[in-house]
């Protein structure tokens, strides 16, 4: 199974919390991840992505085709994101498009480490879990910011 970690892109301050959007730089920002993520997402991904209008607008910029995820909002816990993705036994590939420190935490978490790791807006870590020779293996196979692209 494929995990694919994607923090929302730049978004405006504000309140309420849930109807922030993006930046013009986020909406860049966005649209360079998508672009990168075209050309290496597998076509039956399974897309589960935050009710907050910031991380809707960060997939739009990849596709229209996902699924709101309320367990998965700001302020939800790794081990919810975890569920909804049902890693490690889905199979296949899940994008998650969330937020910090959220994120962060699932990424130190599947790393094996404690607390959490800081995820840049906009940014991607794409884990993959494998058997081999009978044990089950998590490797960091991508992590990038989009100033990188």
């Amino acid at each position: 199974m494929d995990l694919i970690l994607w923090r929302h892109a730049e978004a405006e301050d504000g309140v309420p919390d849930l109807d922030r959007e993006l930046t013009p730089k986020g909406i860049k920002q966005a649209e360079k991840v998508a672009a990168f993520l075209q050309q290496y997402l597998p076509s039956d991904t399974r897309i589960l992505v935050s009710p907050a209008k910031r991380t809707q607008q960060t997939i739009a910029a990849l596709t229209h085709h996902f699924t709101l995820a309320p367990t998965i909002a700001p302020g939800a816990f790794a081990q919810a994101v975890l569920q909804a993705a049902r890693w490690p036994d889905a199979g296949g590939t899940v994008l998650i498009v969330g937020h910090q420190p959220t994120l962060g935490e699932v990424a130190a978490q599947l790393l094996g480490s404690h607390g959490s790791l800081s995820i840049k807006k906009g940014g991607v870590w794409w884990f993959s879990r494998r058997e081999r020779e009978g044990t089950a293996q998590t490797t960091l196979r991508l992590a990038f910011a989009p100033e990188f692209l």
